[in-house]
């Protein structure tokens, strides 16, 4: 269907309120599902389309229907005259794409081993446009994206409660099962990259736009996770990192594959002229990852540094181990270490204390005893936000725990509590828990959903609280009917991950949230990285990883103004895809670029 809907574009002037043209469309494609010799049929509707469309301007030939609907032209191999090479070999793509895939991930926190990107994407840009079908091109992707997730998620084989013991094998599942599925993302978009290319996009943008689509597409539907967006590598550095404020996390993955995978435009055999005009595409991986650092240290530069926005902050990490977290008998002891560290002597100024989340695991909403203890090391005046679990009211077996958010005020009144919608990654796949009994697993997991709401609590600047992989949402926004939040607050237990790379890029997707909406970020977390964050990205204070203590820092302030993204959303990255996509089309006219995905 989608080439027919591209072959009908090709030939038809575009122009705004032609309904005429859609349905004529609609019914051109309903005639064409009955393969290439029933499309003849066609003619039989022509005169009253093409009566329609002249009133418009626009002419529709069944002749490009056939042509786009015949099953010889669906058959986008390379054109006969190119010499075999080894991604011709569909054993050589499926053996070696995996390994391409997981080698890309090193680029990520807390590697940042850039140079893989280039490797990894000049390979699957080679792999795609030597597959010689649908399910060539869709294998190819596949492949890629299996061991890209597989190396990417690997965490997800620690068992949330701490008990490796009571998960085996299925933790071996738990981690191949997501990877095979979500490498269905990769799949789409190689495909969509062969299609684009054969009607005149180049490519290189085909690939870098189809990639794009698919991360957006992976973090908004019910099955996918936006975790390890190509755009987080540029977490690198404060400079590189700016770009999220600009165009978001998937504008900085664009440019990332425009920027790795352009090496795969010099083995075009006899397409492209010897010597400068050659090596030209190359350029790209310099020019692009140089411009975005360049961008960046000019807003460093220019962007007025924020002040601090009372009151100071002491952040509590107190580091329990997970397999001691989820023991009752252990309780008491979490609750025992945080009071003991929440304690000590504090600064004159200091009015907000924080507590990671879910860190004892008690629900003081519902134990009064507790919470009593509590109150005894809120500061005079101040307030405690506490990450708590959440016990609902009804009963039975449906009836599970919810990490939660607590303003506790030096009174013990709970002046205000929010609900986390998704308390740990793959939460979606929940309603396979009582199916496949993935006992620990999958236990007390809830769906992605980014939280929307903005807390108030007397004395303390509003805020938009993000409980554990929320935070890992690109795109959050203000409520239309809300208070505009002045900083983010991120409380997680990233003890979940393990010794593993997760809990460094949890705490980078953080930062870029704070960049992309030029708010001030809080992160606490069980056993760290704790941190607060500036809303240009900067770290200001932190305690590192399985450390034991506490943090006081000042909050900074918001920026004035809000961000490009921030304004205009992931409307910027639809606007850069298609700029990227008619300037591919222009140079290809222009001769500077090489000939599409299987012309012949």
């Amino acid at each position: 269907m989608s080439v027919l809907v591209a072959g009908w574009l090709k030939e038809t002037n575009v122009r705004s309120g032609c309904l005429l043209r859609w349905c004529g469309a609609l019914l051109v494609l309903a005639i064409g599902r009955r393969r290439a010799a029933g499309l003849e049929s066609c003619t039989f509707f022509w005169p009253l389309l093409r009566s329609g469309a002249d009133t418009v301007g626009t002419a529709i030939s069944v002749r490009m229907v056939l042509f786009f609907g015949s099953r010889q032209r669906r058959r986008f191999g390379p054109r006969a005259d190119m010499p075999p090479s080894f991604w011709s070999s569909q054993t050589a793509r499926l053996a070696v794409l995996p390994l391409l895939g997981a080698a890309t991930v090193a680029a990520f926190p807390p590697i940042y081993a850039l140079p893989v990107l280039v490797l990894g994407f000049t390979g699957l840009q080679l792999a795609v446009r030597e597959s010689r079908s649908v399910l060539g091109a869709l294998s190819s992707g596949w492949a890629f994206g299996f061991g890209y997730f597989l190396a990417g998620l690997y965490w997800i084989g620690n068992d949330p409660v701490g008990d490796a013991t009571r998960s085996g094998w299925m933790a071996v599942l738990s981690v191949i099962g997501p990877s095979a599925l979500l490498a269905v993302f990769p799949a789409i978009a190689a495909l969509a990259a062969r299609l684009l290319a054969r009607f005149g996009i180049g490519e290189l943008a085909s690939l870098a736009i189809a990639w794009t689509a698919a991360e957006w597409l992976r973090g908004s539907v019910p099955i996918g996770l936006p975790w390890n967006l190509l755009g987080y590598v540029w977490t690198v550095s404060d400079q590189t990192v700016q770009g999220a404020a600009f165009v978001g996390i998937y504008g900085l993955s664009l440019v990332t594959v425009l920027a790795a995978a352009a090496p795969a435009e010099v083995w075009r055999a006899g397409t492209v002229p010897c010597g400068f005009r050659r090596w030209l595409p190359i350029s790209l991986t310099v020019l692009l990852p140089a411009a975005l650092w360049l961008a960046g240290e000019i807003r460093l530069q220019v962007v007025p540094t924020p002040g601090d926005e009372a009151p100071d902050l002491r952040l509590v990490q107190g580091n329990m181990p997970q397999a001691l977290r989820w023991q009752p008998a252990e309780a008491d002891r979490a609750v025992q270490r945080y009071l003991s560290l929440s304690a000590p002597e504090r600064p004159s100024g200091l009015k907000v204390q924080i507590w990671p989340g879910a860190a004892p695991t008690i629900a003081l909403t519902n134990d009064p005893d507790r919470r009593t203890a509590v109150v005894a090391t809120i500061p005079k005046g101040g307030v405690l936000l506490a990450g708590s679990m959440h016990l609902p009211d009804e009963t039975g077996a449906d009836r599970l725990a919810r990490g939660s958010l607590l303003g506790i005020s030096d009174a013990g009144e709970v002046l205000a509590a929010y609900d986390g919608k998704c308390p740990a990654p793959f939460g979606q796949y929940e309603q396979l828990r009582s199916l496949l009994s993935f006992r620990g697993l999958a236990e007390g997991r809830r769906g992605l959903v980014p939280g929307l709401a903005t807390v108030s609590v007397p004395g303390v600047p509003p805020f938009r609280p993000l409980i554990c992989p929320e935070a890992i949402v690109p795109g959050l926004t203000a409520p239309a009917n809300g208070a505009q939040p002045l900083w983010l607050l991120d409380i997680a237990n990233d003890a979940q991950f393990g010794r593993s790379s997760g809990r460094y890029q949890h705490f980078q997707m953080a930062r870029v949230r704070a960049v992309e909406q030029g708010l001030p970020l809080v992160h606490a977390a069980n056993t760290g990285i704790s941190a607060v964050v500036d809303p240009l990205g900067r770290i200001t204070a932190q305690l590192r990883l399985d450390e034991t203590g506490v943090l006081d820092a000042a909050l900074p302030a918001a920026l004035s103004a809000a961000t490009l993204y921030g304004r205009f959303g992931e409307r910027l990255v639809l606007t850069i895809a298609v700029i990227v996509a008619a300037a591919s089309i222009v140079a290809r006219r222009l001769g500077r670029t090489t000939r599409k995905f299987g012309r012949r």
